[in-house]
Order: structure tokens, then C-alpha cells, then sequence
């Protein structure tokens, strides 16, 4: 059986994930959600509405009013909301800026966000030379094996990063030169903070290399990052730093152009 939306039903369906993912379909229409209607929309007993709502909202994605009582959405649903809008507005804005960034740098250009502790490519333009690195628009790869990904975790709180990459903990990578110490890992953001921008020589990929830095978006907060891609051989130290400068412009524009940053 097929929903609206033409999605298969799994074979082996999770019940509780399964209530829990229609009850926060009720905030779609509804502003405020009683238990009562929770229980009736679900058609479950009042005492398994009452821990679906309560882990909920323990995830913070509703919340209970503490003098009606009654349910609305939570920081956590608002905010995955308006991420998915920042993402689809980011691309938006940032497709002609890439592909001025390509012919001018005469190589492959990243829009890329961070997903946890992967980074996904969300656009790219490629380089229009025979010898080029490919477009990844829609992969994933371990932010700590990326100039992309290092990009954005400079710019993010040091604890998050931690939490993210646990000391003690073997770090994924892709190459023999990936970091997959968290502690190495550590010190290398701070390089990255300290230039102003991250850079990955064979790190992800054998012979290849990238420059990237974080788009600014709001109080600060990184929300992509812009890396140019090359042959390891085309992007010595002196073009690197060359391609970072301008690179770090035109992710202060790009914050500006999707509303982010006004200055």
C-alpha cells in the first residue's frame, strides 16, 4: 500500500516510530494539539499518547504549554523547518556565484553543509578542463577527511566538535592521509582557524586537493561552506592561499545575498 505521497510502506513497519511520525503530522494543520486529540487521531490508549508526547517533547520537538497543557511544536521541529528552507534558499543563491567562482578559478566548485559529523555536497560546478575533479553534488563524505567539512567545524564551538568527534575514538577515513585521531583532528581546526580557511591535500581522495571555507550565517554560525577542488599538482600552498582570499569574499557575499548576514 502506497501513501500521497507514492512512498512504499516498509515491509516490517516500527509501531511507536510510526505514531510518533504521525503525531507530529498534526502540527502541520494544527497550531495546538490536546492529548485528547492525540489519542483519537492515533486511535491508541490515553496512556500511550501521553509517552509519545512525552519523548517528544523530551527531543524538543513539541512542547507542552505549562497552563493549558495543551502541545505545540518545539525548538527542535521549527528548527529542522528552517533549516530545509536555508538549504533550498542557499542553493538558490549560490548557483551563479559558483559558477563565476569556477571560471574564475578555472577548477571545481562545493557548495557543502554539514550533516552530523558528514558533510553533504549540495551543489557544484565543474571545472571545464579535461583534467578535473568530478562533481559530488548530493554525496557524503566524514567531515574530518574534507577541507569543506574542516571548514565548517573551525567555526563551530569547540564542544559540539567533541561531541561530535569523541576523544579516544577512531576517526573514519578515506585515505591514508585522512585525520582519524580526534585529538589531531583538534589541532588542525585550530590551523584552520588561525588562517582563516582549511585545506585537505589527499585527505578524501588520492591526488586530490581542496581549499574551502565557511559561509558566516547567523550570530556567526556557520551553514555551508564554499572549497575549491583540484588536481593535487594545480593547487600548490601560494594558489591555496590565493583561492581562500577570494573564496572568503564571496562566502561574505553569499551570506549577505541569502539573507543571513547584512554586512
Amino acid at each position: 500500500m502506497r501513501k500521497d505521497g507514492g512512498q512504499q510502506r516498509p515491509a516490517y513497519p516500527i509501531a511507536s516510530v510510526d505514531n510518533a511520525l504521525k503525531l507530529l503530522t498534526l502540527f502541520r494543520e494544527n497550531e495546538k494539539v490536546r492529548l485528547s486529540d492525540a489519542r483519537e487521531f492515533l486511535g491508541v490508549a490515553h496512556s500511550t499518547a501521553h509517552r509519545l508526547l512525552a519523548m517528544l517533547a523530551y527531543h524538543g520537538f513539541v512542547r507542552q504549554e505549562p497552563d493549558s497543557r495543551v502541545y505545540v511544536a518545539g525548538p527542535m521541529l521549527v528548527e529542522i523547518g528552517l533549516a530545509a528552507v536555508r538549504n533550498m534558499d542557499i542553493r538558490l543563491h549560490a548557483r551563479p556565484l559558483l559558477e563565476e567562482l569556477a571560471d574564475w578559478a578555472g577548477e571545481t566548485v562545493h557548495l557543502v553543509g554539514l550533516e552530523g559529523a558528514m558533510v553533504r555536497y549540495l551543489d557544484a560546478v565543474e571545472s571545464a578542463r579535461s583534467l578535473r575533479v568530478a562533481g559530488r553534488t548530493g554525496t557524503t563524505l566524514a567531515a574530518n577527511c574534507t577541507a569543506s567539512g574542516k571548514a565548517i567545524l573551525a567555526a563551530l564551538p569547540a564542544t559540539e566538535v567533541a561531541a561530535l568527534f569523541p576523544s579516544g575514538r577512531a576517526l573514519p577515513g578515506e585515505t591514508e592521509h585522512s585525520i582519524t585521531d580526534a585529538a589531531e583532528l583538534m589541532i588542525e581546526l585550530g590551523r584552520v582557524r588561525e588562517r582563516g580557511y582549511a585545506l585537505n591535500r589527499e585527505e578524501s581522495e588520492d591526488g586530490v586537493a581542496s581549499v574551502a571555507v565557511a559561509v558566516p550565517g547567523p550570530r556567526g554560525r556557520p551553514v555551508a561552506s564554499l572549497a575549491v577542488s583540484a588536481p593535487l599538482s594545480r593547487l600548490p600552498a601560494e594558489r591555496a592561499e590565493a583561492l581562500a582570499a577570494h573564496l572568503g569574499e564571496e562566502a561574505t557575499r553569499l551570506s549577505r545575498l541569502a539573507g543571513f548576514t547584512s554586512s
